[in-house]
């Protein structure tokens, strides 16, 4: 981590943390160009993200699809940016910056001692909304796939710890993780990602795609009420949303196919009114049901 390999990640690390003092409007500027010229160079991602609209937005006509795309790099390079604030912010700061919407739900199940899930989707400011989470609501654990770079690893894992919230590695003993759900520790569980092999194969935006079954798992070993979460930036650098939305009714219904595909329902329910924030680079179709066929491997 320390070696002469690693300096150049300290230097982005350091960058990042300097960018971190500067005022929200200015991160979001500067954010939103750096994102459009991600969208100009960065020919590989743009073509995933291209097919993804492809896939769950049939109904836009080209231009419209490729206007959503590049506001979404431009939404990825605000999150970029703003990296340096999820690591240094003080809560207060966080407070100026995150606005918290439909706490009462949360805190409805937490007073009568009901464990809870926060099923938190991939948007491109849920770092942002992490950190605000542990520092103004409630510290939490959270599930994490380990970085392959290891000074950006220590640096999130470091980041998201720093309000008393505790990680547990996927590849871990999940027994701590139910532990902690039945001690009062709200999980922030991002479950929407291809699953590989090990996942189900249930609609997502119409569209088969290989996904983690351990929602509905989790949910009853622990009674917990899952409660969709999503983390919204405003506009023009006014901040960001963090906003709980009503628990799902009548889950866990005890089978894992029902449940996984409430569960992606929930989720397109969440990024049908900001699509260009959720993170459309990720390779979502990338594991393809037998039978199929991987003509589709690309992406």
């Amino acid at each position: 981590m320390w070696g002469p390999l690693a300096w150049p990640s300290w230097f982005v690390v350091w960058c990042l943390e300097a960018l971190g003092h500067l005022p929200f409007p200015v991160l979001w500027a500067l954010g939103q160009v750096v994102g459009v010229l991600g969208y100009l160079i960065a020919g590989k991602r743009r073509r995933v993200a291209r097919r993804n609209l492809e896939r769950c937005f049939p109904g836009l006509d080209a231009r419209t699809r490729e206007r959503l795309l590049i506001a979404h790099f431009a939404w990825l390079g605000v999150a970029v940016l703003t990296q340096g604030v999820v690591w240094t912010a003080s809560r207060r700061r966080l407070a100026r910056l995150v606005r918290i919407c439909g706490r009462e739900h949360l805190d409805r199940c937490i007073a009568r001692g009901q464990a809870v899930i926060l099923l938190v989707p991939h948007f491109v400011g849920l770092e942002l909304g992490g950190a605000a989470f542990s520092a103004l609501v409630h510290p939490g654990a959270y599930m994490y796939q380990r970085l392959r770079n290891p000074v950006f690893d220590q640096r999130v894992r470091r980041a998201r710890q720093r309000f008393g919230s505790i990680a547990i590695e996927r590849r871990d003993d999940l027994r701590p993780l139910i532990r902690a759900l039945k001690g009062g520790r709200p999980l922030f569980y991002l479950p929407d990602q291809d699953a590989g092999r090990r996942g189900v194969f249930v609609p997502f935006c119409g569209v088969l795609a290989s996904t983690v079954p351990m929602l509905g798992r989790f949910a009853a070993l622990t009674q917990a009420a899952v409660i969709p979460t999503l983390a919204r930036f405003l506009p023009w650098g006014r901040g960001l949303e963090l906003i709980f939305l009503h628990p799902l009714a009548d889950f866990p219904s005890g089978d894992v196919q029902s449940d996984a595909t409430r569960m992606n329902q929930a989720i397109e329910a969440t990024f049908s009114e900001m699509p260009a924030q959720y993170f459309w680079v990720h390779r979502r179709f990338k594991t393809r049901p037998p039978g199929e066929g991987q003509s589709n491997r690309r992406n």
